[in-house]
Formats: structure tokens, C-alpha cells, sequence
């Protein structure tokens, strides 16, 4: 559970205004401290290297900790960040940095830096209430999966990779130029170190194939235009059994003919006449759970706001609803009858006499005095 997790800040030791290169700096001591390969088969090392890792994802990348800065974990939960899958996630993701002190991405388990496969994009619409009560859906992508003949290796089921015999391995050839050693990237088997002799029949030895697949995408209530969800391990496979890209779900919202949206509240308007403004009534206003009744006082005026608490939209954060602003109009009416204005003349006529009754109040009773 979210509320479980320590604070991505206090995980990674830096204070929330800490810079990129504090946090960074911070991360690789810890990275190196609790690296499976310097702790073997310690289960709290692992847990703390995974959660270092998890904490400088989210602080590293500007949009994920604005969103953490102001919604915490739950928030992060809500855009679709889910953490890791494994080691190898996070040896792709940060390979630069293990490369530092190990000399190759993966931690000392094969000079062959095992490559991600590519993240994807999926453009979704909702309707405006879905975005506000959330949905599942199920999408249809085309990307490169694992091929299931050669489980992903790219070699034909009964063989393996061989060491690559023009770099022994190595991934790399050296060139000596008089007093210059020059090391270039082996051109044989492109930096892996290892060939196929007997690529596979199914994926011609890349150990992918094209497919399509419908993937379930659970949207949380409360998202917007321009939120987006992080799918993990939906995207693309990588190259020779590599973990797989993400599947980035961007969200785009239709306008409501009723409904505008504000962060969590929502704002309408609604038409009376001027009657119902002078004498008050009770009418039905849509809300998003229904019609609910709105109490017109006596001598509501144009443009006044009244509000319903809690009819709004949920928060991503913490599920809590925002308001439903109301902002009365009042009609003027047109196509009156003889009868109708005959009767406006006669109440213009009446406010008159108020008019004129409350002057003479006024000045009732403050009559000059000669100067003496």
C-alpha cells in the first residue's frame, strides 16, 4: 500500500528543495551500498536498493515529483506509477550510473547491457463523466512481444548464444594507432559479446515478433486532459529477452454542454426568470449524481453563486469531492402582452411611490432656520 512507503525524500536522505544533483549524488551511494551483487542473497539490501530506486524514478524526473510534491504517493498511484518490476528494470533504467562503479549496466552479472525494450503511447478520449467517476476499458495495441518459439533469446529451440568469437566477448575491439589504443564497439556481434549462430526460424533471431493485444486500462476518477497513466512492462519487448518499455496512456476529456470543470469543482449556470428571482423558488439542478433541489431565495439578483458542497469532482490525492458552483441568470422577458405590461406599469408605478415616500422621509421633519 501506498500509505505505507517512506518519504521518496527521507528514503534518498536530501531535503525537498535538494537539487537534481544532490538527489542523483545521494542515489548512487545508496545504490552502491545496497547493490545485490556487493550483498548476496540479503533480502533488506534488496528491499532498500529497490526502494532507492523507486524514490530517484520519481524525484529525477520533474513531472513525477511535482505530482509527488503535491499529492504524495496516492497521487503518484492516480497517474499510473506503479515502481519496478525487477532488477533488470532498474539496471536499464539507471545503467549509466551502475557503468560508474561497475563498468557495465547490469551489476556484474554480464558485460552484455541488456537493453529495454521501447515505451509506447496510447491517445485515449473520455467523456466527461468518465473522467469524473473513472472507467475500464480495454484498448487494442500493436507492439513487439517476446517470440514464444525461442522464449525471447533469438536463438532456434535447442541452441544458445555462443561467445562472440571476433571480440571474445567483450563486446569491444581495440585498435593500437603508435602511441593511441582506440576501443571501438565490436561491429560483429554490436557490443553483446555473444552471436546466433542459429537465429530463430519465428523472429529471424531478434527474439521479437509484431502482435496485437488488448490490454486492460483501469482509469481512476478524477482525471483530466492531459493526465497520463504509466502501464509497466506493457510496451515494447527488448531485444534478445530484455525487459520490456512501458505503455504511456494519455488522457484527453470532451467538453460537457452543462459542466465546466475548475481542478475538483465544477461550475454550471442556470436560467430564472425574474419572478423567481423577486418572490424565490425551489427548483431541480443537474448535478453529477442526479437532479437536486436549489433554494432561490427572495430578491436573488443576477449573477449570484450559490453552491452545493461535495457534488464535485474526486481528487486524485485522496478521493475527496470538490463543490458545484451555481451562477444564477436572470431572464428579461420579451413578447410581452397589453396585460402583462399594463401590470410592470403598475409596479414600476408602486416603486415610484416608494421611491418618492422614502425622500420625503428623509427629509421629514429638517426644515431651514434663519441665521440670526
Amino acid at each position: 500500500m501506498a500509505n505505507n512507503k517512506r518519504d521518496y525524500y527521507e528514503v534518498l536522505g536530501v531535503e525537498r528543495s535538494a537539487q537534481d544533483s544532490e538527489i542523483k549524488a545521494n542515489y548512487r551511494k545508496l545504490a552502491m551500498k545496497y547493490h545485490p551483487d556487493r550483498n548476496p542473497e540479503n533480502t533488506e539490501a534488496e528491499e532498500k536498493f529497490k526502494e532507492a530506486a523507486e524514490a530517484y524514478e520519481v524525484l529525477r524526473d520533474p513531472q513525477k515529483r511535482q505530482v509527488y510534491d503535491q499529492y504524495g504517493h496516492q497521487g503518484l498511484e492516480g497517474s499510473g506509477f506503479s515502481g519496478f518490476g525487477g532488477f533488470e528494470d532498474i539496471f536499464s533504467s539507471f545503467g549509466d550510473i551502475f557503468e560508474d562503479f561497475f563498468g557495465f549496466g547490469s551489476g556484474g552479472r554480464s558485460r552484455q547491457r541488456v537493453q529495454r525494450g521501447s515505451d509506447l503511447r496510447y491517445d485515449m478520449n473520455l467523456t466527461f463523466m468518465e473522467a469524473v467517476f473513472g472507467t475500464e476499458t480495454e484498448i487494442d495495441i500493436q507492439k513487439l512481444a517476446g517470440c514464444e518459439d525461442c522464449g525471447g533469446s533469438g536463438c532456434q529451440p535447442g541452441t544458445q548464444m555462443e561467445t562472440c568469437p571476433t571480440c571474445q566477448g567483450t563486446g569491444q575491439m581495440t585498435r593500437t594507432q603508435g602511441f593511441f589504443s582506440v576501443r571501438t564497439t565490436c561491429s560483429a556481434c554490436r557490443g553483446a559479446g555473444k552471436s546466433i549462430p542459429n537465429p530463430c526460424h519465428s523472429c529471424g533471431g531478434s527474439g521479437q515478433i509484431r502482435v496485437n493485444k488488448k490490454v486492460s486500462v483501469k482509469i481512476p476518477g478524477g482525471v483530466d486532459s492531459g493526465s497520463r497513466l504509466r502501464l509497466t512492462g506493457e510496451g515494447e519487448a527488448g531485444p534478445q529477452g530484455g525487459p520490456s518499455g512501458d505503455l504511456y496512456v494519455f488522457i484527453d476529456v470532451e467538453p460537457h454542454e452543462f459542466f465546466k470543470r475548475k481542478n475538483t469543482d465544477i461550475i454550471c449556470q442556470i436560467d430564472i426568470s425574474f419572478v423567481q428571482a423577486a418572490l424565490g423558488d425551489k427548483i431541480p439542478v443537474q448535478t453529477l449524481n442526479g437532479d437536486k433541489k436549489l433554494e432561490i431565495p427572495k430578491g436573488t439578483q443576477p449573477g449570484e453563486i450559490f453552491t452545493f458542497r461535495g457534488k464535485g469532482v474526486p481528487s486524485l490525492r485522496n478521493g475527496q469531492r470538490g463543490d458545484q458552483i451555481i451562477q444564477v441568470m436572470v431572464n428579461t422577458p420579451t413578447g410581452l402582452n397589453k396585460k402583462q405590461e399594463t401590470l410592470l406599469r403598475e409596479f414600476e408605478k408602486i416603486e415610484e411611490g416608494k421611491l418618492t415616500t422614502k425622500f420625503k422621509n428623509m427629509f421629514k421633519g429638517h426644515g431651514t432656520k434663519a441665521a440670526g
